[in-house]
């Protein structure tokens, strides 16, 4: 009794309903707490790659010292041309000028290292060391003498080794450290006069630092200027002038002048000159990505979750995978599109794992109740199954039974008619009508019968060759006494036929029912028409009336078991089964049977046999094994 309360109780719309909505929420719960950073920054590093570059601000111009500076000096830059190239610059009178390179490890004299430091002092030069001042100080170390007065500024980038997505990719900016702007911030400040940490789009707090996401932009789409033509070449001042110079290393010589980057994951991708830049312009232009609120992720991790549980318990596998499949890229499609247009980040790790979840869980309860539902089928087929063979049994059974005394009613009734002298008009008429009556349903049970076997798969031809012709003349000689009760002419136009290999007995029944047919749903006075001919190597045999018709919308069902015409119901007797066991028997010699009907302008039914019909015969039994209708 408990578990029938049960099984009702969650068969309750209500109550279903309300199961499947806690457990998304349980799931949604569950998952809030966990980091799925690998997953997150590989769809991250997915959308930065499909998404449309970001144009360049045009304030920064790169001065790289690459392979081609190392070949014409035959070494690397020593103090006097690092000299040269600052004076050069200077004369540009560019906004700011950064080195990348510590001038404490720049090969000279101590004079010439002197002069560079006073070159460089005249500039609004400084050096960006890749690195944070220690907790509690204001800046970074002095350099060495006599670059102990040059001004030393931190620009620390932060690739993900230790932590989030742990594969070395540098995705992130530090935009402050202890509430106090990194080198980036203080030049991006001249350009976009934000003065403020709370002026950024897209920053957040992480650790003792405010940080933010790169937008790169892909490789060599910054104005570049070699060192060694800075050296050697007169420059333009105008490429200069009031722009951000940065000097660096790309020698394709060392790895640490090179970053992975969420375009790409090569060794040497991007270099660190670059990868500054784009720091440089990421907050110059201020379009950093930026993160969903918590409440986006929860929001969508539950309706994802929901999605597939209602799919899993509700659609059929293959079509709910598919469905499934369809919602993700959907979802995905969206994120790229709101993150390509509005730079934000839909959370997509903990909807794909709800996803997983989801299905791992519901998926073997989905099981146990295709299995029970499997297990009540097989119960009702096997009780169906003992019931249509009970049936067919008691069909069987009745029909022979019902046969014998039938037949001893029409024996009786024949006797009688053969007295017709001794009889009054009165009861002349009723043993026509008793006559009738038993020829309608020996037709009736004979039909049960052909139909008993069809269901039992015990019908099978039994094939010799025969005259088609001579079989038709047979079956209109047995109805003519049926058309001359209604002064209907039976017209017979056959062409000569070889003979072909067919059931003659169920041939009988198919040209009987047919012709009965024919003669039954034909006014008085009218003409039946029965034809042969062989065309196309089909044998053809047509039988066509001018009777009442069938409505066109009904010739695709009067083939059907127990279907008859709407016009025919009332009137006229019939049990639907007729035309049922044509089309069988035809379909079982190969052939077809084809209507054309129009109402109140008759009916033509075609029947077309294989000339060689393709099928092993049987040995022949003591007695045809077709039914007579």
């Amino acid at each position: 009794m408990a578990v029938n309360w049960i099984e009702g109780w969650l068969k309750n719309t209500w109550v279903n309903h309300t199961l499947k909505f806690a457990f998304a929420v349980l799931i949604t719960v569950l998952l809030a707490p966990f980091r799925f950073d690998g997953l997150e920054y590989i769809a991250y590093d997915l959308r930065m790659q499909f998404s449309p570059r970001p144009a360049t601000s045009g304030e920064i111009v790169l001065v790289p010292i690459e392979f081609e500076t190392l070949k014409k000096l035959k070494r690397d830059p020593e103090a006097l041309d690092w000299s040269l190239v600052l004076q050069k610059i200077g004369q540009a009178q560019p906004a700011q000028v950064v080195s990348f390179v510590n001038p404490s490890q720049i090969q000279g004299s101590y004079d010439d290292l002197s002069f560079l430091a006073d070159i460089a002092s005249r500039l609004p030069f400084q050096y960006a060391e890749d690195d944070l001042p220690k907790v509690g100080a204001t800046h970074l170390d002095p350099l060495a003498p006599p670059f102990d007065n040059m001004l030393v500024l931190p620009a620390p980038k932060a690739p993900d080794r230790g932590m989030l997505a742990k594969d070395g990719v540098t995705r992130r900016l530090i935009l402050a450290y202890e509430n106090r702007f990194t080198m980036h911030a203080r030049l991006a400040e001249s350009f976009n006069h934000i003065h403020h940490i709370d002026g950024y789009s897209g920053a957040y707090s992480l650790l003792d630092s405010t940080q933010m996401q790169i937008r790169y932009r892909d490789k060599g789409v910054y104005p570049t200027l070699k060192f060694v033509d800075a050296l050697e070449k007169s420059l333009d001042p105008e490429r200069l002038r009031g722009k951000i110079v940065l000097i660096g290393r790309d020698t394709m010589e060392a790895g640490a002048d090179y970053g992975t980057t969420p375009l790409s994951k090569n060794l040497l991708a991007l270099s660190q000159l670059e990868i500054n830049a784009n720091i440089l312009d990421t907050l110059i232009r201020n379009e950093a990505p930026r993160f969903s609120p918590e409440w986006v992720k929860l929001l969508f991790t539950f309706l994802i979750a929901l999605l597939t549980i209602y799919i899993v318990l509700g659609v059929r596998p293959a079509k709910g995978l598919f469905m499934l499949a369809s919602a993700l890229i959907v979802y995905l499609g969206v994120s790229l599109l709101v993150f390509a247009n509005f730079r934000w980040m839909v959370p997509v790790a903990h909807p794909l794992v709800a996803v997983f979840i989801c299905y791992y869980f519901v998926i073997p309860y989905r099981l146990i109740i295709e299995n029970r539902r499997s297990w009540e089928y097989y119960q009702k087929n096997r009780l169906l199954v003992q019931v249509e063979e009970l049936k067919s049994n008691f069909m069987r059974m009745m029909s022979h039974d019902l046969k014998t005394p039938l037949a001893r009613i029409q024996g009786m009734a024949e006797v009688l008619r053969k007295e017709h002298g001794n009889l009054t008009e009165t009861q002349a008429l009723a043993l026509e009508t008793i006559l009738e009556s038993s020829e309608e349903l020996m037709e009736f049970i004979s039909s049960i019968l052909s139909l008993s076997r069809i269901a039992s798969k015990e019908m099978k031809l039994q094939l010799r060759s025969r005259d088609v012709n001579q079989v038709l003349r047979n079956v209109v000689r047995r109805c003519e006494h049926l058309a001359a009760r209604k002064n209907i002419s039976i017209v017979v136009e056959l062409e000569p036929l070889f003979s072909i290999r067919v059931d003659e007995d169920l041939l009988k029944t198919v040209f009987t029912n047919l012709l009965e047919n024919a003669i039954k749903y034909s006014n008085e006075n009218s003409k039946v028409l029965v034809t042969s001919d062989e065309i196309n190597n089909e044998l053809v045999v047509q039988i066509a009336d001018q009777g009442r018709g069938i409505a066109r919308e009904e010739l695709t069902q009067i083939f059907d078991r127990f279907y008859r015409a709407r016009n025919s119901r009332g009137d006229t007797p019939g049990n639907g089964l007729g035309l049922y066991l044509v089309k069988y028997f035809v379909e079982l010699h190969n052939g077809r049977v084809d209507v054309e009907s129009e109402i109140n302008k008759g009916s033509t039914f075609s029947v077309r046999l294989p000339m060689n019909l393709d099928l092993e015969p049987e040995s022949p039994p003591e007695h045809s094994g077709g039914l007579y209708v």
